[in-house]
């Protein structure tokens, strides 16, 4: 077990309904993480010896999600997130709680609470409550039920740490279109889905370059 999967391991048994301790346990990985940078490199730089997890890697229009570690039971991994110009989030809640470190850049960050919501919801009702920056630096932990939006500065980079599913589902609000809809996990996902999302090996190694010159790893 090298560091990456240790620090990961360790993480693997809190409680991440807690989100005071996801808070404290993940400010304290990221920010290993951050002194030793080799850590982070090292596995980027062995990502493609490790299909399992480049499988995992997503490319969008807008996001590019790195995947460097994942244990399946119980369901924590760590990813390195780059935010493309164009960014914004739709109001949206998660399956998991996380925990995430802006490395590079900022974004703006509108919190709309701990909201019981459906897809009758009308997203443009739905009132922010907290708005702040995340600047770099800026270590914070969100439960899987509050509803939230970042609009990221382009090429924003992020390390990010999500616990274990907790659902099946999320809702996803549009507050111009006034609609709502439920996205579901990967495996629920239909196979063209996920292929079309599926990060290919020259996009990995266009986006590693990036932080390589950035010195983010």
């Amino acid at each position: 077990m090298d560091d990456m999967d240790r620090v990961v391991e360790e993480l693997c048994w809190i409680d991440w309904n807690d989100i005071d301790e996801v808070e404290m346990m993940c400010r304290a990985a990221l920010d290993e993480l951050v002194a030793n940078p080799s850590i982070v490199r090292g596995r980027l730089a062995d990502l493609v010896n490790r299909p399992e997890l480049l499988k995992l890697c997503e490319h969008y229009d807008i996001l590019d999600k790195i995947v460097l570690a994942s244990e399946d039971d119980p369901g924590v991994r760590l990813r390195l997130h780059v935010f493309l110009p164009g960014y914004f989030d739709r109001p949206h809640n998660h399956r998991w709680s996380y925990a995430s470190k802006i490395l590079r850049g900022h974004y703006r960050h509108y919190l709309f609470g701990n909201a019981e919501l459906d897809e009758q919801v009308e997203p443009d009702k739905l009132p922010v409550l907290h708005v702040c920056e995340e600047p770099v630096g800026t270590t914070y932990a969100l439960h899987h039920s509050m509803v939230h939006a970042v609009v990221a500065e382009p090429f924003t980079a992020s390390l990010v740490i999500r616990g274990p599913a907790v659902k099946e589902k999320f809702l996803v609000m549009d507050r111009h279109t006034n609609e709502a809809w439920w996205q579901f996990g990967a495996k629920d996902e239909r196979k063209e889905e996920a292929q079309k999302k599926q990060m290919s090996r020259a996009r990995f190694a266009e986006v590693s370059g990036w932080l390589e010159e950035w010195g983010v790893a």
